[in-house]
Formats: structure tokens, C-alpha cells, sequence
């Protein structure tokens, strides 16, 4: 990324009426950002920067975005990143649902395992970000996220989870919480060796499910099989008949799309499924009384 377009980037980020710091500037350079297709979400009509959240003694820093002006509480979206973090498409995607009316709140999850930005590769964040990184703290930091968010305009009646890649597996695991009403999971994987940090994945927790999960695939991604996908049908067939939430899960998996076709900053996006999937998401968010 040259100079230039980093230092647009920063300026365009402090517009923010909140201000903006660490969080939601600028892309991580282990991501490859290309800048041909990376939307920008201006801040007209709404408030959008940092903001820290207690989860006990540790003050969690989110990227929060909602409408400048509204009537009544809000109905809630958790935005979950993918392994690099809340960079600027996450700050973005948060901008996008306070345009349509919710409070947006993307929890840095990684923060108290570091910053991956420090590192240069995927393979460096995987091991010393998201393997630090357990389930069962990221659960409580959003359960944390969502108790701020009641304090502060927020409606924990209407509440729906979204997220890319890494994100899109909190996702599945969070449609487990009492307090989430709907979930839409983009290229979020489905299966995998479980330790410590991650004992359960989405195909083991199908029963357990509290709030319907809409999953966006592509066909063509080579991280995450088809037949992982045949699997997690296959688990929620079996939870169905005693599990409403597992009977309404729906998947769409687009042809030739890549992994993270959503991503507009990098060389996987792909426009057609990245609109289409963004129209099945607001669609299903409505559809689930998340709004």
C-alpha cells in the first residue's frame, strides 16, 4: 500500500465524531490489501469510532458505529473480524449497518493476545494471535459487548451476530448465547481439530443452538470443503426436530466464489456474491426480528 493511500485512509478514519485511534485504521499488512474495490462508508448521519468496554478489571477496546439521530433503542449487530483484527473494512462494515439504523459494535477480540498487524504473515497471526485466542473469552467478551451495548441505546431484544472467515465461526458458536436472535456466518469454517482453546466447532454445537444461522459460502474456497458444509447440513437435520433454531439455519453457497469474496479491499472479492450475500444478510436480519 503506498504512503498516499494509507495516509487518506488515516485522514478519512479521524472524520469519525468520536475519534479514532488504533482501532479501525488503516489495513493489516499480512492481509495483501489491494485498493481497487475497497468501499468506503462515509460518516454522514452517524457516529462511528473507538470506544473501550469493561469485561471485568480489562477495558476491551470496539469499534462502534450507530445512527446520529434515532428514536428508542437500537437493535444490536456484533461485527466479528476476521483473524487480522478491527482494520478499516471491519470499521467499515459497522458504518454500513449504522446506516440502516443499528448500533455496530466490532469487539478487538485479539487484544489481549496482541496486535496482528505486528506480524507479517498469516501463519505468524494464527500462531501468536489466534491460537492465544480461546473461545470461551471471545463468548464472554461479546456477552461483556452486548451488556454495554444495553447501557448505551442499545435493544439486547434485537440482537444478531456477523463475521468473516475466523468471525464467521464466532458466529455459529455465539448463536449458542441466550441473548442472540439471528447470526449470519460468511465462509466461517465448520469443522476441525479441537484443543483447548477450541473444544467445540460448528458441526458439534447444531443442538445447541439458540438463534437461527444463516451461512454465506463460496464453492471455489479451499479452506473450507463442500463436504465440511454436507456435514454441518447434515448435523443440523439430526438437531431439527427437538431444535427450532437448527431446523431454520440456511446456507447459500455461491459457485465461483473464493474464500473471503467479501473482503472489497483484497483480491478475493468478488462484487456479484458480495452484494448478493450483503442483501441476504440485511434480509435475514428483518426476517429474524433483529431490526
Amino acid at each position: 500500500m503506498s504512503k498516499d493511500i494509507q495516509n487518506s485512509r488515516r485522514n478519512f478514519m479521524k472524520t469519525s465524531t468520536l475519534g479514532a485511534t488504533a482501532i479501525g485504521v488503516g489495513f493489516v499488512a499480512a492481509s495483501e490489501p489491494t485498493m481497487a474495490a475497497a468501499i468506503e462508508t462515509d460518516f454522514k448521519g452517524i457516529k462511528a469510532g473507538e470506544q473501550m468496554i469493561p469485561v471485568g478489571s480489562f477495558q476491551l477496546p470496539a469499534y462502534v458505529s450507530r445512527p446520529e439521530k434515532s428514536k428508542g433503542s437500537l437493535p444490536i449487530i456484533i461485527v466479528v473480524s476476521e483473524i487480522f483484527g478491527v482494520h478499516e473494512y471491519i470499521a467499515d462494515v459497522t458504518r454500513r449497518f449504522a446506516k440502516l439504523g443499528y448500533l455496530a459494535i466490532a469487539p478487538e477480540f485479539f487484544s489481549r493476545a496482541g496486535d496482528p498487524n505486528a506480524y507479517g504473515t498469516i501463519a505468524e497471526i494464527m500462531s501468536n494471535i489466534v491460537a492465544k485466542t480461546p473461545d470461551a473469552q471471545v463468548l464472554n467478551d461479546l456477552q461483556a459487548a452486548l451488556v454495554w451495548a444495553g447501557k448505551n441505546g442499545g435493544d439486547l431484544k434485537r440482537v444478531g451476530v456477523t463475521g468473516f472467515c475466523w468471525g464467521g465461526r464466532i458466529t455459529w458458536l455465539s448463536a449458542t448465547l441466550p441473548q442472540v436472535r439471528a447470526g449470519v456466518a460468511w465462509y466461517g469454517r465448520l469443522i476441525g481439530e479441537k484443543t483447548e482453546g477450541n473444544p467445540k466447532h460448528p458441526v458439534d454445537i447444531a443442538a445447541d443452538l439458540k438463534a437461527p444461522v444463516l451461512g454465506l459460502y463460496g464453492a471455489a474456497d479451499t479452506g473450507i470443503s463442500l463436504e465440511s458444509i454436507e456435514q454441518m447440513r447434515a448435523a443440523l437435520a439430526q438437531a431439527a426436530p427437538k431444535n427450532p433454531a437448527a431446523k431454520a439455519c440456511e446456507f447459500e453457497v455461491y459457485p465461483d466464489a473464493p474464500h473471503a469474496f467479501h473482503a472489497d479491499y483484497r483480491a478475493s472479492y468478488r462484487e456479484g456474491p458480495a452484494k448478493d450475500g450483503w442483501e441476504k444478510c440485511i434480509a435475514w436480519f428483518k426476517k429474524m426480528g433483529v431490526v
